[in-house]
């Protein structure tokens, strides 16, 4: 019996609502990152491969460039939210009942509030991020898709001769002219080949992730938002319980006084 109530103790002091929020915030940082990455790496091989587009030999600001920093930032951001979440996670268990029943409401109130307020403040920052990374990845799902579809309409196509123009996309610069047109065999490889339709999934996957990050966002607001009114309370609660005991000390001083004096006025 001991130990089924240890047990029924422990389950009621998980923060459940943080756990799914981070569980959520993992899953979307993880499919957006790993796909993320290798959706870029598919990028650079169908540029270099059917658009013929070559990595600049110096130090310049060229496609090439800017896809190894976004990969960098990709490696931040896992890092970053993977310790996000574990912070958010341990401020989800220090406003549970098991820890306030164990440390007392007057250390989870004082400190609670203001790491609470904190928190919102952050998560907010956050969620207005990913929805800009969501709006930023969506990009690329939108060019992928246009080839892909042409790629999956190819006998309607082949009268018009359509091209696809980087510089429209802005991955080139204006005086390069790096077009593929349907009618080029470069064009049919690149759509019998699994790259361009391994990549266009691949950053559909990353933005369902972005956007499984947002709600992962908006989930914690609520739960944080629900935290601080709760350590709100518990502070009022506190400071009314100790100006009551202070009021009925009051009253046992002032009984205890009169007691001993009719005591002496007797003797």
């Amino acid at each position: 019996m001991g130990c089924s109530e240890c047990c029924l103790k422990c389950l009621s002091g998980i923060p459940y609502a943080s756990l799914i929020a981070t569980i959520l915030l993992y899953a979307g940082v993880a499919l957006f990152c790993g796909c993320g990455h290798e959706a870029l790496s598919g990028t650079v091989t169908i540029l270099q491969t059917y658009f013929d587009v070559v990595r600049s030999p110096v130090d310049a600001l060229d496609v090439f460039t800017m896809i190894d920093i976004f990969k960098y930032v990709i490696y931040g951001v896992a890092a970053a939210f993977f310790v996000y979440g574990i912070l958010l996670m341990v401020e989800g268990f220090f406003t549970t009942g098991a820890i306030r029943d164990l440390y007392g409401d007057f250390k989870i109130t004082t400190c609670g509030r203001c790491v609470s307020a904190w928190f919102i403040m952050l998560t907010y920052i956050f969620m207005l991020a990913w929805l800009g990374v969501t709006a930023f990845t969506s990009l690329p799902v939108f060019m992928y898709f246009n080839i892909w579809n042409t790629c999956q309409n190819t006998t309607l196509v082949e009268s018009s001769n359509v091209c696809f123009d980087l510089r429209q996309y802005g991955i080139v610069s204006i005086g390069e002219e790096k077009k593929l047109c349907t009618a080029s065999e470069n064009f049919i490889k690149m759509c019998e080949s699994n790259e361009l339709d391994l990549t266009f999934h691949l950053f559909v996957c990353a933005l369902a992730g972005a956007g499984a990050a947002v709600i992962a966002m908006v989930h914690y607001l609520m739960v944080l938002s629900a935290n601080w009114a709760y350590v709100k309370d518990a502070c009022r609660m506190q400071k009314y319980e100790d100006i009551k005991s202070k009021e009925e000390q009051e009253l046992h001083d002032i009984h205890s006084t009169r007691s001993k004096e009719r005591l002496n006025a007797y003797t």
